[in-house]
This record gives C-alpha cells, structure tokens and sequence, in this order.
C-alpha cells in the first residue's frame, strides 16, 4: 500500500534526523516537491494522498543520497544566491549567504549601478558574483577567472540562463595569471578563494566532504590565495580602484603598500568575512 505525502515525508525526515542532516523535514519535502514536480502549497493539499509509487521509488533513492550527508544543492542541482537560481554540480563550490556580503560591499563603493564599470571575478566557480554583479550593474563588463575548466562551464551555462553572457569574459588560470594583457584595469577586484586552512578541513562539516577540496582549501594556513590577490591584484586596478576578498577564521593578511585598508567585512553574527582595500595613487 502506498504512503501518503504526510507518512512519506515523515519517514524520511526521520531517516535524514539519524543521519544527522540539519534540516531534516525540510529536505524531505524539497526533494518530493522535486520528483513530482509540484509547489509547498500542493504538497500541503495532498498531505493525506496516496503517492505514487514510481514518485516514491525515485523519492526514495534520492533520500538515500542525501543520508550519505551529499549536499541538498548537488542532489536538486540549483541553488539560491542573491534571489536568483544558479545550477551548481559537485565541479563547483555551494553557493553561500556569506558571500553575499561581497556584493553588499560592491554596491555600497559603487552605487552607480547605471555605471559602466570593469570588475574582475577572481576563482568564479559558479560564476555566482561575476552573473550579479552583471545583473545589478546592466552597463558593466565582468572578467570572471577560475582555474577549473568544468567550473568554467558551469558559470557559463548559469550567464546564459540570466541572460548576461555578452558581458562576461570567462577566463581560465591560477588565479591572477589566468588574466590577459588587455583585460583591466578593473575598477574592482572581487574574491572569494580557497581560505580554509588545511589543519581545519577535518573538523568541517560532513557534506563538504563533496564538494571541490581546491575550492575550499589553499592546503596551507588559508592565506595563500588572500596574499596573492592582495600583493598581485593592485597592477591590475585603475588608480583608485579597489579590492574585495572574503575570508573566515584565517583572518587577513597584512596589505602591501600599494593599498589601503578600508573596512572589514562583517556578516550577520558581526564575525570578520571579509576585507576592502582601496589602491593607492602613487602617480603624483
């Protein structure tokens, strides 16, 4: 006899609660309303339905993905960032709020929006700020870097979907080095590289176990990637152009001389996150 929503649902957050996922009900009603392509409002009506079995069985298999704690965002295949949808695969890092508060510190130095700026994505993955950043901002050019090819391919399948794809230079290389002689100056650099140390990666949580370890470590103190921006990106930059990284517990390195520190970043909690650097004009 076939479950209903209600005991299918039940069932299963019971199996993702054991397993120590964190939002157990949550992710059990995601991944039904996914396999039988519906919305929370129908999903409620039919809660003392019968489900079909075939939506069951593919339900089911996909539950047990996510006991094996793979993340919620790989299995559905999207995720969310700055109220836009970005198609995400174990090639790319999960979107996450944090980074958020880069884009937050962009148009907060830039709030022309109407402006036709020059910003640089450095180690884009999804492509998640080069593509909002090319949203918020209709007039500017992105060059967006990553070193990962399959990344790459994934940020430019989500610029087509959002309709931003002939404003976006997509670049492949180790960080900096990946850009062209003629692609700056950039009015801003923006970053989010790998800053995790590496004596931190066992202690993360067990879904990050999935996705892309370069992508998340510099497998040293996690300010590698941080100093290199810092020390290589002012050659790229206009005059007063800046530079916006986003970091975690492995704080900020100090800045060279050809730049200011502006503020740090902080998120909701009031934790450091990040870090805004303004170029020093040394021309008199």
């Amino acid at each position: 006899m076939s479950s209903t929503t209600r005991q299918l649902i039940q069932s299963a957050a019971a199996k993702l609660t054991q397993a120590g996922c964190d939002a157990p009900k949550l992710d059990a009603e995601l991944l039904l309303m996914l396999v039988w392509s519906m919305g929370r409002t129908e999903l409620i009506i039919r809660a003392f339905e019968p489900v079909p079995e075939a939506i069951q069985q593919q339900f089911n298999a996909l539950i047990q993905r996510r006991q094996q704690r793979e993340p919620l965002a790989y299995i559905i295949g999207e995720k969310e960032f700055w109220s836009r949808s970005f198609q995400v695969t174990p090639d790319v890092l999960i979107p996450r709020p944090e980074t958020e508060h880069l884009i937050e510190a962009v148009l907060k130095h830039f709030s022309d929006q109407q402006g036709h700026y020059h910003f640089c994505d450095i180690g884009t993955g999804s492509g998640i700020i080069a593509i909002t950043l090319a949203c918020e901002y209709p007039n500017a050019h992105i060059v967006a870097a990553d070193i990962s090819e399959p990344a790459l391919k994934i940020a430019k399948i989500n610029a087509i979907q959002h309709k931003v794809e002939n404003r976006i230079t997509f670049r492949q290389g180790d960080m900096l080095s990946a850009l062209q002689q003629d692609d700056g100056p950039f009015n801003a650099i923006i970053s989010n590289p790998p800053y995790v140390a590496e004596d931190e990666m066992a202690a993360l949580e067990q879904e990050l176990s999935h996705e892309p370890r370069n992508a998340l470590t510099d497998e040293s103190d996690g300010l590698m990637f941080l100093t290199d921006i810092l020390n290589n990106g002012p050659k790229h930059l206009h005059a007063d152009g800046m530079i916006m990284l986003e970091t975690g517990p492995c704080g900020l390195p100090a800045a060279p001389d050809s730049l200011s520190f502006e503020s740090i970043i902080h998120d909701l909690a009031g934790y450091a996150r990040g870090g805004v650097y303004r170029h020093i004009n040394t021309i008199p």
